[in-house]
């Protein structure tokens, strides 16, 4: 039962229903270690700023409960009498031990001052147990409540500060009240009693990731080609020379070379690039569709096409249209597709109207449109028109050095799409990487680098446990480089007398033979080490290594 007048600092419980009044109010019987945990997740969470303004705005609210709290049990009690009480129910409560060394208070005049000392603090013993000394005061939550109290007993502002706090490793806890106009410039003190909504800060970063993750994942599809090979830059050479031109543009070279990368490089680098970039898979849409894809349909025209839609020629106006897999047109689709080309006329599904199309034409296939102009699967006359000026773009077993480079680019691409910190490349992973075939180029690439960013730890390696290759791919040594014929056991036999009986004329060493060895399998590669590696039965790192070695010791 709740006594009628109690002591208003009597505490006092019911165990067996799980209650404690202080007075008449209901309490919570917390524990330091709780409290820590609070301070320690506020810090961790929103930051050391914001976990000090909660706690000083929690410290507040409850400075200003306790004060109305205490008006209403006791209302017979003057300004000094409450402030005895103040500080004695904050010490109550376990916050600290109050010592009060200076106390004026006029509340009729508006005077306030107060100086005293915090002792056993226990908001210092957790902070310099969780983050150690402090380079501020750290005393949040009992300023807070003294600000609240004060404030609600003087009917007007009043503002505390810690002048010194064992939590910056001095010898007391030393505070200072007087109303906010007397302090002076206090504002960014003050500014901490605000409510910050963290939320609408959080939906505005969320809001800016997102934005720069699409950015940043379509920067390789836009006008960033990686690489600085040799092989490559002659087919970027070829490409720069007509950004500036309206020449219609023929990309060739295996499936996931980049040709649609280079179909963006063009368009950004040249006349067109305020222009849209429209691009369409002819291979992945039905035969029955790709007229209406390319064209548009009139209203009408066939079960279905309620509305009017414009199509890929028509919304690529005064900018680039890629035509990825062009091989994969149906012979009607190359019909219209030559007219556009000719003469820029072109007509919707259904439609009577003719209509003008001022869109560059960007061509790409990883066919072999000569053969397919042979066997009647491509127009004649279309592949004329389209093969004004081919550029073949080289595979990615053809430039192994640009893998690095790429490795690095697709790393930081999809770190920053998947919110994931990578430390890096594991070294025998960039070995795999530059030893493999990649019959899937440079896609293949994007997408195992994309599946060991999300495998890896956090802040952590990509390693060779994080990669998944083909395995067709990896049953099938040779290239188009290598050919690996099988050799009869016998003559396997009489190749190795032969050997020997030479290596013991010359005095030649094991290790003389390997280089010897290593060098002619280079030769016989073109200079390529991956296949070289392959036919000797070792791996690309360690005839790297050999050949460096070989190099030193002819210096």
């Amino acid at each position: 039962m709740i006594n009628k007048n109690p002591d208003p600092l009597e505490v006092s419980s019911s165990l067996k229903d799980g209650l404690i009044f202080l007075g008449n109010q209901r309490m919570l019987l917390v524990d330091v270690a709780r409290m820590g945990f609070l301070r320690q997740e506020l810090v961790v969470t929103l930051g050391m700023d914001r976990a000090k303004s909660v706690l000083l705005r929690m410290g507040y609210s409850s400075g200003v409960r306790d004060y109305e709290w205490l008006r209403k049990i006791v209302p017979e009690s003057d300004a000094e009498e409450l402030m005895r009480l103040g500080p004695e129910l904050h010490n109550v409560r376990g916050g600290a031990h109050h010592a009060l060394h200076d106390l004026k208070i006029n509340v009729k005049e508006g005077v306030f001052y107060l100086e005293g000392i915090w002792e056993n603090s226990y908001e210092v013993d957790i902070h310099k147990e969780l983050f150690g000394t402090h380079s501020a005061a750290v005393c949040w939550e009992a300023v807070g409540y003294a600000t609240g109290f004060c404030t609600a007993l003087m009917g007007k502002p009043v503002y505390f500060k810690e002048i010194s706090c064992r939590g910056k490793g001095e010898s007391s806890c030393r505070i200072v009240g007087k109303p906010v106009d007397e302090w002076g410039d206090i504002e960014d003190e003050l500014s901490f009693f605000k409510a910050d909504s963290v939320i609408e800060e959080i939906l505005d970063l969320q809001s800016n990731l997102t934005k720069l993750r699409e950015s940043v994942t379509g920067s390789y599809l836009s006008a960033d080609i990686v690489g600085n090979s040799e092989e490559l830059m002659s087919s970027v050479g070829l490409l720069e020379q007509v950004c500036n031109t309206n020449v219609t543009v023929l990309l060739l070279g295996e499936t996931g070379v980049g040709k649609e990368c280079f179909a963006n490089y063009l368009h950004h680098k040249g006349l067109r690039n305020s222009g849209p970039f429209v691009a369409v898979n002819c291979g992945a849409i039905p035969d029955e569709l790709i007229e209406a894809e390319l064209f548009g349909v009139e209203k009408g025209a066939f079960t279905g096409a309620n509305t009017t839609r414009i199509g890929k020629f028509e919304r690529a106006v005064g900018g680039t249209l890629f035509l990825d897999e062009v091989g994969e047109l149906s012979l009607s689709a190359q019909t219209k597709l030559l007219r556009v080309l000719q003469d820029g006329m072109l007509e919707r599904v259904g439609g009577t109207k003719t209509l003008r199309s001022d869109a560059r034409i960007v061509a790409a296939t990883n066919v072999d449109l000569t053969k397919a102009v042979e066997t009647g699967k491509f127009r004649k006359d279309l592949f004329y028109r389209l093969n004004l000026y081919p550029i073949e773009i080289p595979p990615l077993r053809n430039r192994l050095g640009d893998i690095k480079l790429l490795v690095e680019h697709f790393v930081h691409l999809f770190a920053v799409k998947h919110a994931k910190k990578i430390a890096g490349i594991k070294i025998d992973v960039m070995d795999l990487l530059t030893s493999y075939p990649w019959p899937g180029n440079v896609r293949e690439l994007q997408n195992i680098i994309e599946r060991g960013v999300i495998l890896a730890s956090y802040n952590g390696y990509i390693e060779s446990k994080h990669l998944s290759f083909s395995p067709i791919a990896l049953t099938r040594p040779e290239s188009k480089n290598v050919q690996l014929i099988p050799v009869p056991e016998t003559e396997i036999q009489e190749g190795f007398s032969t050997l020997l009986d030479e290596m013991l004329q010359k005095k030649t060493s094991l290790e003389d033979l390997q280089n010897s060895l290593i060098l002619s399998a280079v030769n016989r590669a073109g200079g390529n080490l991956s296949d070289a590696a392959r036919l000797l039965g070792m791996s690309r790192s360690q005839v790297s290594y050999s050949l460096k070695k070989t190099k030193n010791l002819s210096k």
